[in-house]
């Protein structure tokens, strides 16, 4: 983008103020800061946030963008002060769960790259002497975690932008957006309105009003947290450091006592105490008013009367942990408002129906300038260093962004904040929102759903659980640990073992669908992907979204369905913001070349039918030649089974020979019992996610957006097959992808096998080689078909196959050697195989036991 645009910045928190000191550090100076508060306090949640910086986080994007905001405030300094007192973090564990827990995160520290160690209940007693040592049993301490003086930040920073270039202007309210068409062109004040080619929106809580006023539904929940301050504590009085300025005064670690939701640090002599543990208190910001011309620390509009019956099992909790507060009162009190999200993450980007409107919100002070440096790289270069797509606005589905969802979720998440959550756990409502036709037919057979983006998934079917004890020896499921355990079957052993010798059907409905069409469909994604699209009508492409510097944006199946008709087999909601927002931009520089981008998922159901007798299934359904010469690999056809009409997909998410069988959604539920009717005779079975997961770990295929993100580029993902450099058309990072590929990866994703067969891993897990720290576990499932646990992780480029490595798990070790990419099938001889049954040496027992 130009450098000479307007940039209006609504909020002068520690969001907008960050973003502008940003924009300046890149060469923009041409920003307007608008603030409906006194530049001095402003009055948001930045004015009364506490300001404990934790930086660990299960989130990869998190923990990066509270490691930068760290580095920032340690940066802006004034009269011998900086904004950010490093005096370390420290977690604790009560009970013996969460010790478990604080092993898991230390590990989450470990492959993040944060320094973190595991410390005893004797060491906390001695970092922060006036815990109960009677209760602790062992923390998590980060000695580079702090205090944010964020408040004091928000002020340098005006100062400092100010000198820059940069206005701000107090006490001006936004009474509403400008638009012309599909794009911004100012903000109204009150005072007259304010042009802008951008305006960004780092209005914290308001953001729901702001997005309103320009058709934009902001997906976040403002919810009161209490916070008091104890009187002065005797074992803290008379001390020099009381003196120093609020977040110098304090020498003691931040304090996390998860196990009561609680959270503490120092003021001077007296102790602040946060709480989650009382009931949520959902807040409407549009009945605040407007902020007034006077704030001060205890009267501004995020600080709401303290409700003192909430916080009296928190003063009982902590007065149990630290007995030195039961010589002490709360002295003050409030309930601050602070941002929650359906998901818990913050909400960055633009939406793709407007140009030139951004929004960063739902930000803490912990993630700050992580945020403001990620939005600012994505105005001036189009990409962030760090991938923030679990922050973009698109990621939420449709049903995500209704108000009773938002409200229900965003509340729900603020009770469990401090919980110990397992990676799989499921939220119990809302629930049910999305169901395939196949639903029915399921609940019949016992599945066991969870859920995504509202969608029910199974993940495996308790009628097939007989099948366990007649498993051959080589595929019975191993004993697991009680962790990996949760939310897992040994019946999706027998699923697996069912689609590799015989055969088995998937629900695909829930995988996104995308339907783009005109005469500018080819031309788009000619531009957008990384192979040739301008195949044949019947052919089916795996191909590549990236961005201008080549990291990866998406992985996606194109589909010519006809000349100007294709089908995206995409990964989510952001997919198809993009897909428009780009369809916009060629239909507004080529008006002939316009196309049509359309979501199909919920109008369609899809059935995976895969495994050696997959055809023998089919030759019962349908009479056209499904060989190798009728429907190739990677090609697809429109015909009907049993009088449905369906589009047959000649491509396999695990390995085996079979086919994705689409059709409308009106008839799949009758689809789906003509499938199972006609391949009962050769032992079909219902298979769920758990098995998918485990087949399509063995055969090497990758999962946007947890194995690679836009951080890794193509050659590094292992996914370079799916570039043609060689295509005459340009293509979105083809110039990068040409520098990138002379040089050699210095990581890349590699595939693991565990060595004791046994150990499993859930993900997010460290990676050690020599000793050190040096990647982490994406994904993991046990291979069934090669009995042991498979994983694939981010490692050091120079690793080699066959050397060994260890993955840290709840403080163990365990090793795992790096192995070659495909661990099934590596020549494709399954999925392309033209007999009916498999030609392996069990082919009579195989009969016999289906």
């Amino acid at each position: 983008m130009s450098l000479s645009q307007h940039v209006v910045i609504i909020g002068a928190g520690i969001v907008g103020t960050n973003l502008a000191d940003e924009l300046v550090s890149r060469g923009w100076n041409n920003i307007t800061v608008i603030e409906q508060g006194p530049l001095h306090m402003p009055g948001g949640s930045t004015s009364h946030a506490p300001g404990l910086v934790f930086q660990t986080n299960p989130s990869k994007t998190m923990t990066l963008l509270a490691r930068y905001t760290v580095e920032k405030l340690l940066s802006i300094e004034k009269d011998g002060y900086n904004c950010f007192n490093q005096v370390g973090g420290l977690e604790i564990a009560t009970t013996p769960a969460r010790l478990e827990e604080l092993k898991r995160r230390h590990g989450y520290a470990l492959s993040w790259g944060i320094e973190a160690r595991l410390v005893s209940g004797e060491e906390c007693c001695k970092m922060y002497p006036h815990l109960n040592s009677d209760m602790v049993l062992g923390g998590l301490h980060v000695p580079t975690d702090g205090l944010a003086l964020a408040a004091r930040a928000t002020q340098l920073l005006i100062e400092r932008t100010s000198a820059a270039g940069v206005r701000y202007l107090g006490h001006t309210p936004v009474t509403g957006i400008q638009r012309e068409g599909r794009r911004v062109t100012g903000v109204h004040t009150p005072g007259g309105t304010i042009s802008a080619d951008i305006v960004v929106s780092c209005a914290g809580f308001w953001g729901v009003e702001l997005g309103a006023m320009v058709g934009v539904r902001i997906p976040l929940l403002p919810l009161a947290h209490q916070y008091a301050k104890t009187t002065t504590v005797p074992a803290l009085a008379g001390r020099e450091i009381n003196q120093l300025p609020n977040g110098m005064n304090a020498t003691l670690p931040i304090l996390r006592h998860q196990d009561e939701r609680l959270y503490y640090r120092e003021h001077g002599g007296q102790f602040g105490i946060g709480s989650y543990g009382h009931r949520p208190m959902p807040v409407v910001a549009s009945t605040l008013g407007l902020t007034p011309r006077e704030v001060d620390d205890k009267n501004m509009p995020s600080r709401l009367e303290f409700t003192s019956e909430d916080f009296d099992p928190a003063w009982k909790a902590s007065q149990q942990l630290l007995p030195a507060l039961q010589e002490t009162e709360i002295a003050d009190g409030f309930n601050g408002i602070f941002s929650f999200t359906p998901d818990g993450g913050s909400i960055l980007g633009q939406p793709s129906h407007l140009d030139g409107f951004y929004v960063a919100e739902a930000v803490w002070v912990t993630h700050s300038a992580g945020i403001a440096r990620a939005l600012a790289q994505i105005l001036t270069t189009g990409q962030s260093d760090i991938d923030v797509s679990e922050c973009e606005l698109s990621r939420f589905e449709e049903v995500q962004l209704s108000q009773e969802y938002v409200n229900e979720t965003s509340a729900q998440n603020f009770k469990e904040i401090y919980d110990i959550i397992h990676p799989l756990q499921q939220r119990q409502s809302p629930r049910k929102l999305r169901v395939s036709p196949f639903h029915a037919r399921q609940m019949e057979l016992g599945a066991f759903f969870l859920e995504a983006a509202g969608w029910e998934r199974p993940y495996w079917y308790e009628a097939n659980k007989d099948l366990v004890p007649a498993l051959p020896a080589s595929w019975q499921p191993v004993k697991r640990d009680a962790w990996s355990s949760q939310f897992y079957s040994p019946i999706s052993a027998a699923e697996a073992w069912k689609t590799r010798k015989g055969v088995a059907m998937f629900d695909m409905t829930a995988f996104h669908r995308f339907e783009v069409s005109g005469p500018g469909a080819l031309g788009l994604l000619q531009r957008l992907t990384t192979s040739d699209i301008s195949t044949k009508p019947g052919t089916v492409t795996y191909t590549l979204l990236l961005t201008d510097h080549g990291g990866i944006r998406g992985d996606i199946f194109v589909l010519r369905l006809e000349d100007d008709v294709f089908q995206i087999g995409a990964n989510s909601a952001t997919d198809l913001a993009y897909l428009h927002r780009e369809s916009r931009i060629q239909q507004q520089t080529s008006p002939m070349q316009w196309m049509q981008v359309r979501d199909i998922t919920g109008s369609t159901c899809c059935i995976g039918l895969w495994g050696p007798r997959a055809r023998q299934v089919m030759a019962g359904l349908c009479t056209d030649d499904l060989s190798n010469r009728g429907l190739p690999y990677s090609t697809l056809k429109k015909t009907s089974l049993a009088g449905i009409p369906v589009t047959l997909i000649r491509k396999s998410y695990v390995g085996e020979l079979g086919w994705e069988i689409q059709s409308s959604a009106e008839y799949g539920q009758y689809l789906w019992d003509a499938i199972w009717q006609a391949g009962k005779p050769h032992g079909l079975i219902a298979a769920g996610r758990s098995a998918f997961n485990s087949l399509r770990l063995e055969k090497g295929y990758r999962t946007y957006g947890v194995d690679m993100t836009i951080e890794h580029n193509p050659f590094q993902a292992g996914v370079a097959h799916a570039v043609d450099l060689n295509k005459k058309d340009d293509f979105v990072g083809k110039a990068a992808l040409q520098r990138l590929a002379a040089q050699v990866p210095s990581r890349r994703l590699r595939t693991l096998t565990v060595n004791d067969g046994r150990s499993m891993v859930l993900g997010k897990e460290p990676v050690f080689y020599d000793g050190k720290p040096v990647g982490y576990v994406t994904t993991a499932a046990f291979g069934y078909t090669i009995g042991k646990p498979v994983a694939c992780a981010w490692l050091p480029g120079g690793v080699k196959d066959g050397e060994t490595v260890e993955i840290g798990y709840f403080g163990k070790r365990i090793r795992a050697t790096v192995e070659a990419e495909s661990l099934y099938d590596p020549e494709m001889t399954r999925l392309n195989q033209d007999s009916f049954v498999s030609q392996d040496n069990s082919r009579n027992t195989l009969k016999a036991r289906l």
